[in-house]
């Protein structure tokens, strides 16, 4: 039996209650929704300005009634303190998820990105201190790898950010290693790599790739690549970062806390072959869809040319193993869109 196997029938005879900021947004509504199914004790906090009720409404449609009552929303914003600590009050475990993302969004507005990621962040953090939160696990990015070469990505070496988003991120983990050295908080960073999965968002102007490229293609709509399509990243599928967070918002040993961790799958995926499995799984269900092809433009600013990461120190010391390949992720991915989006 795997760690993470073990993990969750611990959780469903032990009771804690979790905060997970976000909660209406893709990653934190799948947290949700597990944490709700282990009959776990959720408040959610978010401000709709990227989540979106019809996740959390999702969410309780998909539990029993009695897993639905652990739930409480609070609707409020992180760059409030007080809200914070409201929030954090009765909760034994942070799951911080809210953020304000995308490297093109913060090229635009880089003012609201360090308002929401930096200074909505130290609230969190400061209020979980003052709380006594028992352990305080954020979204890192892997977007703090910046401009280092190597491959695959290794945690202890970084590179210079190449957008405000990175830097926002990066100031997350300094803040968290400070605030674990100073005031003794047991604080976890994940760095996604390119998550993905049900309830992403595939509309707006900052949509990610995958969803965007499945309803595109569900629609008969244009899929655009930027660049060549031979820039490449490590696709993570949701119910592997779920995994993560359970893992490391639950690990006792003291040397696996006050670290940061690559979340991801840990192989290697361009974007022209992103594109032709999507199109395969969705010509599966929509077979006029087989005849589309991708049309090309300019690279993006502030983007890196490749991205895969070592997970080796998540498998060591959190005992994560990711489940779901690129392939099979997508394959869920594409079928829950299916069912509920197009």
């Amino acid at each position: 039996m795997s760690r993470y196997q073990q993990l969750q029938l611990s959780l469903l005879e032990n009771r804690k209650t979790w905060l997970i900021t976000g909660v209406a947004g893709f990653i934190g509504s799948n947290l949700m929704e597990k944490l709700l199914q282990l009959n776990q004790e959720v408040i959610g906090l978010d401000n709709f300005s990227t989540g979106h009720k019809h996740n959390i409404d999702a969410v309780l449609n998909n539990v029993t009634g009695e897993q639905a009552s652990r739930f409480k929303l609070i609707e409020g914003d992180i760059r409030e303190l007080e809200i914070c600590k409201t929030c954090c009050e009765n909760a034994d475990v942070v799951l911080h998820q809210a953020a304000l993302g995308s490297v093109p969004r913060s090229i635009n507005d880089p003012i609201a990105t360090n308002q929401n990621n930096i200074d909505g962040f130290l609230n969190i953090l400061v209020a979980a201190r003052d709380a006594g939160v028992q352990r305080f696990v954020y979204a890192a990015s892997s977007s703090t790898y910046g401009d280092h070469p190597d491959l695959p990505k290794v945690e202890n070496r970084i590179g210079q950010p190449l957008s405000p988003y990175a830097v926002t991120k990066y100031v997350n983990e300094l803040y968290a290693r400070v605030f674990g050295q100073i005031y003794n908080m047991q604080c976890i960073g994940l760095r996604y790599f390119n998550v993905f999965g049900r309830r992403q968002d595939p509309n707006g102007a900052y949509a990610a790739v995958i969803p965007k490229w499945i309803a595109g293609l569900f629609r008969s709509e244009p899929v655009y690549i930027n660049g060549d399509g031979e820039t490449s990243r490590d696709f993570c599928y949701i119910d592997n970062a779920v995994q993560a967070n359970l893992l490391a918002a639950s690990v006792k040993d003291e040397k696996a806390v006050g670290q940061v961790y690559n979340v991801a799958f840990g192989d290697r995926t361009t974007l022209n072959q992103l594109f032709y499995m999507i199109r395969d799984l969705v010509s599966e269900m929509q077979p006029e869809a087989a005849n589309i092809k991708p049309v090309y433009r300019d690279f993006r600013p502030g983007d890196v040319r490749h991205s895969q990461a070592d997970i080796s120190k998540a498998k060591q010391l959190l005992g994560y193993e990711p489940a779901y390949a690129v392939f099979d992720g997508l394959r869920e991915t594409v079928t829950w869109f299916k069912d509920n989006v197009i």
